[in-house]
């Protein structure tokens, strides 16, 4: 039977809490933040203990080729489904024990870098040690700055938070680039949330990837194929009251994609003064992945 993440694993976050050392507040000086091995070790115990021996990857043979691109010079970025927050954790744990990919699995995961919204850090300070665990550039998400602006008490404190927003994501896209430079992969969810059923928004990528299509030389996508953690959705925005349960996934990768002969063959299908052109290129990118997903869950009847 499932129990929320904070019944199962409360003693195990305290723990996490007392190793947790992460910034429990953003600015353009604490963007990068390393993984910490300490809440790491805790982290693989709980997906080790909620990963059924079924659990693998397909596409085995993608990711290796990436990770020899990656190797001799090329900027790599993974654009990644999102279900749940053991999403990355569960990459990570099922890249490092493949026997077929061996140390090139170990490392592959040492070089991600995922991109996580500040919300992580700032809203729960057990959410914050769970996501310390992994190396990160943290962002000022549209999405958030919205709800900021929002709930703003004053036009001068809106004021205030879009300036804040906008030192947070300069620094976070040099960040960004010195990952690149020294060989490290970028991973992004491009939904920028987890999907919620029966909210078929929350599924949907945002324009701001198209960015990244420019910025890096190839990618890969992976889909995601059962998780050991759904989203309780009496509860959906308490990230602690998560359903977990061990379970049989598969993370599956695309060929290696060229970024930008990918992003120029898509363009050169819409009319040269498309208004909502960036929006489109990451539209076909989700249906890359509707397709992709459907074909592993034909092959191994896991949703």
């Amino acid at each position: 039977m499932s129990q929320s993440i904070r019944e199962k694993y409360g003693e195990s976050f305290k723990i996490l809490a007392k190793y947790s050392h992460a910034a429990a507040k953003i600015d353009e000086t604490n963007v990068y933040q390393k993984a910490n091995p300490d809440t790491r070790k805790i982290m693989d115990k709980l997906v080790a203990e909620n990963t059924l021996p079924e659990a693998h990857l397909e596409g085995t043979d993608n990711f290796r080729n990436f990770l020899e691109q990656v190797k001799g010079g090329k900027h790599g970025l993974i654009l990644m489904e999102h279900y749940s927050n053991t999403d990355l954790p569960s990459l990570m744990y099922l890249l490092e024990h493949d026997k077929t990919l061996g140390k090139d699995g170990k490392d592959l995961s040492d070089r991600i870098v995922a991109i996580a919204g500040m919300k992580l850090n700032e809203a729960d300070p057990f959410v914050r040690a769970f996501a310390e665990s992994f190396t990160r550039v943290v962002i000022y998400p549209t999405r958030s700055l919205d709800k900021a602006e929002a709930s703003a008490k004053s036009e001068e404190e809106a004021k205030a938070e879009e300036k804040r927003a906008r030192s947070i994501n300069l620094a976070s896209m040099r960040a960004m680039d010195k990952c690149k430079r020294e060989g490290e992969v970028i991973l992004v969810f491009p939904s920028g949330t987890r999907y919620r059923p029966g909210h078929p928004e929350t599924k949907r990528g945002l324009k701001e990837i198209d960015s990244y299509l420019r910025m890096f030389d190839i990618m890969i996508l992976v889909t995601i194929n059962g998780s050991c953690l759904t989203i309780d959705m009496n509860n959906p925005d308490d990230m602690l009251a998560d359903l977990c349960e061990p379970a049989n996934y598969v993370f599956a990768s695309s060929p290696v994609i060229e970024c930008k002969q990918f992003r120029k063959d898509f363009l050169a299908t819409l009319s040269p003064d498309d208004p909502d052109a960036k929006q489109k290129v990451i539209d076909h990118v989700m249906e890359i992945f509707d397709s992709q997903h459907a074909e592993i869950a034909a092959k191994t009847g896991i949703q």
